[in-house]
C-alpha cells in the first residue's frame, strides 16, 4: 500500500482476471475483509449475441436512455 492508498495487484492475478490499465474495479466490504471485483466491460457481456448487434449503435441507445432517465 502506498502513501496515496494505491495497491499493486500481483501479476498472476492480473493475468488470470484480465486486469490491465483502464479496467474498472469495485471494492466491496465483506465480513471476510475487502473484496476486489473486476467490473466487466459492456463489450465482454454481449457473448453469444455478439454477431447479432452493432456495439456502437447499442452504446448510443444506452447513452440516450441514460440521458432521458436523468430528467
Amino acid at each position: 500500500m502506498t502513501r496515496k492508498g494505491q495497491v499493486t495487484v500481483p501479476v498472476e492475478l492480473r493475468r488470470k482476471y484480465s486486469i490491465s490499465q483502464g479496467v474498472k474495479v469495485f471494492f466491496e466490504d465483506s465480513p471476510a475483509g475487502i473484496v476486489l471485483k473486476v467490473i466487466p466491460r459492456f463489450q465482454d457481456l454481449i457473448g453469444a449475441d455478439a454477431d447479432k448487434v452493432d456495439l456502437d449503435q447499442t452504446l448510443k441507445k444506452l447513452d440516450k436512455m441514460r440521458s432521458e432517465d436523468r430528467y
